[in-house]
């Protein structure tokens, strides 16, 4: 992770050091997701890091729990006893984070520990200025036409919506930052090919993980039976770091709110990630080391 963080940065700045202010054309380049490296990001610096739990072993792996939603952006809202997204989040981000610390084995840190309002780009860059290996954003999903939907899905990043759902999903999330009357530019300043790739190589892992998330925790919780899409997210897009949107469930579903709600439901979600983590980490050190 590392190193492909000081490789983005050397390229970002051999490029800068030759003028090309014109690299904007690549973006009309066909395929791929073209990541815009703005001058707002070096203003980023005040934004308040959490500290990583501690872990046995020195250099453990970084994951970065981001619990959806928050302060003046409630997320949906339950029909089944009110409750709001942005608390299901917290709670669900809590027990996650607890579940991963108490093995020692890596790291984690909340992106939020209360109830404030982040923009989107803001919880991801709080996952890179950590130099973080993983970034499981945490929500809640509504259908307020049909209330027989039940069960988790699992989100990753996709330029292209796998299904109407998806692109819905992608609409309402991505609008959360409107809320504060700011939206991400989508006028790059930098794109070039190997930030795309890298990209891609991030969108892979993700869907790696996402595989194992579901393998590993589906005989513990419930899922979708299309328990894998893929969505245009906002939050998902730091070019560097793979990450996914864990939806646990819907508040629309009173089995689901129930669950979602219930101590026991929200210990067997944190079991379930806490497998998933460890495999996918113990999965990628074995490929280095062979």
């Amino acid at each position: 992770m590392r190193a492909m963080t000081y490789v983005l940065a050397l390229i970002a700045s051999l490029i800068a050091w030759d003028g090309l202010s014109r690299a904007g054309r690549s973006a009309d380049a066909p395929g791929g997701v073209t990541i815009a490296i703005e001058a707002e990001d070096a203003a980023r610096g005040d934004l308040p890091l959490p500290r990583p739990t501690a872990a046995r072993a020195a250099g453990a792996p970084l994951v970065v729990i981001d619990p959806g939603h928050g302060g003046r952006d409630p997320g949906a809202s339950s029909p089944h006893g009110g409750h709001l997204e942005k608390n299901v989040t917290l709670a669900l981000a809590r027990r996650i984070r607890d579940a991963l610390a108490a093995t020692g084995r890596v790291r984690v840190a909340l992106t939020r520990d209360d109830d404030r309002y982040l923009l989107l780009q803001d919880r991801y860059e709080i996952a890179r200025r950590l130099d973080a290996n993983l970034f499981v954003s945490i929500h809640a999903d509504a259908a307020p036409h049909n209330d027989g939907a039940r069960g988790a899905t699992i989100y990753t990043l996709s330029e292209v919506a796998s299904d109407r759902h998806a692109a819905l999903l992608a609409q309402r999330e991505n609008d959360a930052d409107l809320i504060g009357g700011v939206r991400l530019s989508s006028d790059p300043n930098v794109n070039v090919v190997l930030i795309d790739l890298a990209q891609r190589e991030s969108m892979n892992v993700s869907a790696d993980f996402a595989r194992i998330l579901y393998r590993e925790a589906a005989p513990i919780f419930p899922f979708r039976p299309e328990w894998h899409r893929f969505a245009s997210l906002v939050v998902l897009k730091a070019p560097d770091i793979p990450s996914i949107l864990f939806e646990s469930g819907y508040l629309t579903n009173a089995v689901d709110v129930a669950y979602i709600h219930s101590s026991e439901g929200q210990s067997q979600i944190a079991e379930g990630m806490r497998r998933a983590v460890e495999a996918h980490f113990a999965r990628r050190a074995l490929g280095r080391n062979s």
